[in-house]
């Protein structure tokens, strides 16, 4: 199996593991998804020094690990009210309905996954205001293109809107696109921004003197 494909069958697991845990909260007789925890944890333990992965397969499994940090928290907090039962009004919303992920970092690492708190906090900025950056050359700017990819997906991902392509392919089309505008306006720059419009989330570039 390539890393390609392993990568997408820890998607997968991931996302039936959230799955299973919903129904696991909804349901007193149920038991735990732990065999499916397990599986996540290997794949998350397989690939945690990195090594093995390009620069957008490494993207990509700490999304999923990012994913799984938030995930995991708020379950044991959850699994914590179900032992101990519901001891502050808060609580029993919590049992109910989670959290919004932005809103509670992890208190734990996983498997060396430092930034948590980065992705959290991108969603809460998309929120309260656009996230921007400004680019000449995506080739040499590839931190900025990388945060910028990251809080559109966050801002997508909280929307419910589907996010295409990978950070490859999307800094492809910010290169063109940056291109195309220094051309058109005869600028130095462009102004990326991630911002919500009409319930939908949009990308729009401005020309910066």
């Amino acid at each position: 199996m390539t890393t390609d494909e392993e990568l997408n069958l820890l998607d997968s697991q991931l996302r039936r593991l959230k799955i299973e845990y919903e129904i696991f909260f909804s349901n007193p007789t149920k038991r735990p998804p732990t065999d499916i925890e397990w599986r996540v944890l290997s794949l998350l333990r397989k690939f945690s020094d990195g090594t093995r992965m390009s620069f957008s397969q490494r993207y990509r499994y700490n999304e999923m690990a990012q994913r799984y940090a938030i995930y995991s928290d708020l379950w044991r907090k959850k699994s914590r009210i179900r032992e101990e039962g519901y001891r502050r009004p808060q609580d029993a919303l919590l049992s109910v309905q989670g959290v919004r992920p932005e809103e509670h970092e992890p208190e734990h690492k996983v498997y060396g996954v430092s930034r948590v708190a980065e992705v959290a906090a991108a969603a809460a900025v998309v929120e309260e205001k656009p996230f921007s950056v400004e680019c000449s050359d995506t080739r040499a700017e590839r931190d900025r293109v990388e945060k910028l990819y990251k809080a559109l997906a966050v801002a997508k991902e909280k929307a419910g809107e589907a996010v295409s392509g990978n950070l490859d392919s999307f800094t492809s089309f910010v290169q063109k696109k940056t291109d195309q505008i220094r051309k058109q306006y005869g600028c130095h720059s462009v102004q990326y921004s991630v911002e919500m419009q009409d319930g939908h989330v949009r990308l729009k570039a401005k020309a910066k003197v």
